[in-house]
Order: structure tokens, then sequence, then C-alpha cells
């Protein structure tokens, strides 16, 4: 069936307004935290859509030759462009719109689009590293995949379907019990590595950063005032009970 919804956003493609230097500066942060692996639902989605047996795209793509940092970076100051970017506009509004599933609009919390998380994935997939160029494979057969389930299931591209649609698609790879499916465990694993990129990323800007409540990276105007007198009790109590008491006060 063809969806001709209004819901689609094939018409907005994805505009990058971030500096090569700006998102740089994300990629450094992204490295240490993609480390941890991506949280998983155990619960939710729909049953296994009838749409045929498995089929997983085998790309080939072209070699990134591009130089790295090297062994010392200046990671405060990086250099402006050191390798260049890979994904082309498409792919670049597909994982626009794939973020914004993972990280929605909500009140006044911006969607992760919004915050430029896909010219932060366009970064880290573009970088001439083993890790970052496993990924870029992982990512970019997940965007095919999707095309060809849209096409399969609707008989119309990704993004010209409407938002209904799509959901219906990526909750059947968004859950742990795609894993268990022949039809879906691969897209799944790949979903939950951009899943994982781009959470990471949308929590590295100060957006994502205030809406968690985390109150790191900010001046003291004066003199450091202490733990409050809370946070010394429970302090104490703990050392009583290790029979480390210093009666700090």
């Amino acid at each position: 069936m063809t969806s001709n919804s209004d819901n689609s956003m094939d018409e907005k493609p994805y505009k990058t307004t971030l500096t090569r230097r700006e998102s740089l500066k994300w990629l450094g942060l992204l490295s240490a935290a993609v480390a941890v692996p991506a949280v998983i639902s155990l619960s939710g989605g729909k049953t296994v859509a009838e749409t045929g047996k498995a089929h997983w795209p085998k790309l080939s793509l072209p070699q990134v030759t591009g130089k790295g940092y090297g062994k010392d970076p200046n990671l405060i100051v990086p250099p402006e462009a050191p390798w260049p970017l890979t994904l082309e506009q498409q792919e670049l509004n597909t994982i626009a719109v794939l973020s914004d599933i993972i990280v929605p609009r909500e009140g006044n919390v911006p969607s992760a689009s919004e915050v430029k998380v896909p010219d932060v994935v366009n970064e880290w997939v573009s970088a001439p590293y083993a890790r970052q160029q496993a990924d870029r494979l992982e990512v970019l057969s997940l965007v095919v995949w999707l095309e060809d389930e849209a096409k399969l299931r609707y008989d119309a591209g990704f993004r010209a379907i409407t938002n209904m649609e799509r959901l219906s698609i990526i909750d059947d790879i968004a859950y742990k019990k795609a894993y268990y499916t022949e039809e879906y465990s691969k897209p799944a694993e790949a979903f939950s590595r951009l899943r994982s990129l781009v959470l990471s990323a949308f929590f590295c800007t100060s957006e994502g950063t205030k809406d968690i409540g985390y109150m790191g990276n900010v001046p003291i105007a004066g003199d450091y005032p202490g733990p409050t007198k809370e946070a010394m009790q429970h302090l104490n109590g703990l050392l009583d009970q290790l029979g480390l008491s210093l009666s700090i006060a």
C-alpha cells in the first residue's frame, strides 16, 4: 500500500550546519561515551511482520583513505578537517529521521536532529579507524535495509512513508526479541549500534545534559563551599560502620 500522508518527512532534507571543528570536538566526547553498550528494552514492540524471508544488504563501500589524528592529537583545538565526510545527502536524511525517532522533540527539549546529532554520526562513521569503519558498514547497511523493507511493506522508500509506517518497521528491530528472529537479527544489531551513537551524541550536548539534570562542568563563583551537612552526616555514618570515623564535622 502506497502512502501519500502529510506525515511524510521526505520533503525536508537534513541540513548540515555544524562546522567540522565543532563536530570533531564532539567526536572526542563520543569516543568515550559509546564504549558503554546501548540499553535494549525487554518489552514492547510488534510481532514479526509478514514480509518474506530475511534480507540484509552486502555492501562494498569505498575505502576511507583519510589520515587520523596521529599519536598526540590536540582534541581541545582539533584540526579543521583531518578526513573527508563520507555520508551522502540521502543517507544523512535517513539518519536524521532515525535520530528523531530515537530522540524526538518533547516539549522544550529538542530532537536529536535539532541539535545536529546526524552531523556527529557523519563525523564518526567517516573517521579512518577500525571501530568507526565497522560502524560505517553497519549503519549504511541499516539504511539500505530500511529502504528495502519499506518498499516491501508499503511500496515506497523509508522517508516517503508515514511516521506510523516507519515506526511499524522500527518496532520490529528495536527490542531484544528481534535478536532471536531470522528476519530481524542483523538489522536489530545495527539499529542498536546506531541508537547508541545517537543517544551518546545527544547527551554530549548542552541540551541533552540539561534534560537529564546533569550539573557538571559548571564554574563556582568564589571559594568552594564544600559538601552539604547532609552529605557529611552520610559520610560520617559510613565511616562509623567501617570503624574509620574521623569525626568530620
